[in-house]
């Protein structure tokens, strides 16, 4: 029988561990282990866990406990090499700022991953609370630099309930196989946060690998819990450093050199029209190193 591992990261999360571990305790399929990347942890926080793990029969549990915030991309890493060495044949990275009411999702989504040899496995997330997509899928748009998600902001409806495969989507609900992961390699930990899943979907993507998206699969996320929005000074300097750096590590000539040009005349005119303060600031910071980042080890 093939073995599941799920990957979580933690900072400050206490707040919506308690619906995650609901979500969880519903599930029909209960052969997995769950691994905590706890990046702010603290004694309320294991206190909060072991509590959880009772309440609600988590079959079992690894709460792993860092001396700092290390970033998702470490955080991952973590948790699918712990997955690993133990033997697990899947590894699912899931965010737990998310809910997901249907019982059978786990099985259905395992049935699928073994029964017909799909290597990835993405649902469709919606913005919590709605049913608004935020990604059923998705696409990299090379020449921008960035990726698209299907039918994000988009109400649910009939043109993302078919199954298909897709080159990009979110790594916060996606199961990968050993195979992947054997062949790929693991998260970059220099995006530290943001557009870790860019640089890992289409690596996998370059390799010949397909995300399988299943729309019965529904996952409700509760965007940017953990770094305020997407317009805070940690988030415009990460988000803009990341791209510069994710254009210039995967992209040759010349699509690296249009790319980057989209992205560097975008962001500035954004920078001049629209960013005051700290975000200029922050954008600023962003283009200076993420021109200066290695992109080798």
């Amino acid at each position: 029988m093939a073995t599941l591992g799920l990957v979580t990261v933690l900072y400050k999360s206490d707040g919506v561990l308690e619906d995650f571990f609901r979500s969880l305790s519903i599930q029909t399929y209960t052969d997995y282990h769950l691994y905590l990347i706890d990046n702010s942890s603290s004694p309320a926080t294991e206190e909060l866990v072991k509590r959880l793990a009772t309440q609600y029969a988590i079959p079992g549990y690894t709460h792993f406990q860092n001396d700092g915030n290390y970033g998702v991309a470490k955080g991952n890493n973590q948790g699918i090499k712990l997955a690993l060495e133990a033997g697990c044949d899947y590894v699912l990275l899931l965010n737990n700022d998310i809910e997901f009411p249907n019982p059978k999702l786990f099985e259905e989504m395992m049935d699928r991953a073994v029964n017909n040899g799909e290597q990835v496995i993405i649902p469709k997330i919606m913005y919590y609370g709605t049913r608004v997509i935020q990604s059923a899928g998705g696409i990299f748009i090379n020449y921008k630099g960035v990726s698209h998600s299907v039918g994000n902001k988009q109400p649910d409806g009939d043109p993302y309930n078919e199954p298909g495969y897709h080159e990009y989507a979110p790594t916060c609900f996606m199961l990968v196989s050993r195979k992947v992961f054997e062949k790929v390699g693991i998260m970059d930990e220099k995006y530290f946060v943001y557009f870790d899943d860019n640089d890992f979907t289409y690596r996998v993507s370059r390799a010949g690998f397909r995300l399988y998206y299943m729309p019965q699969l529904e996952i409700f996320h509760k965007v940017s819990m953990s770094t305020g929005g997407y317009e805070t000074y940690f988030s415009v300097y990460h988000i803009n450093r990341n791209r510069l750096y994710f254009i210039r590590k995967n992209f040759k000539f010349p699509m690296k050199q249009v790319a980057l040009s989209w992205a560097l005349v975008t962001k500035s005119l954004q920078g001049l029209t629209s960013y005051k303060g700290e975000r200029r600031k922050a954008l600023r910071k962003a283009i200076k190193d993420g021109l200066k980042m290695k992109t080798t080890d």
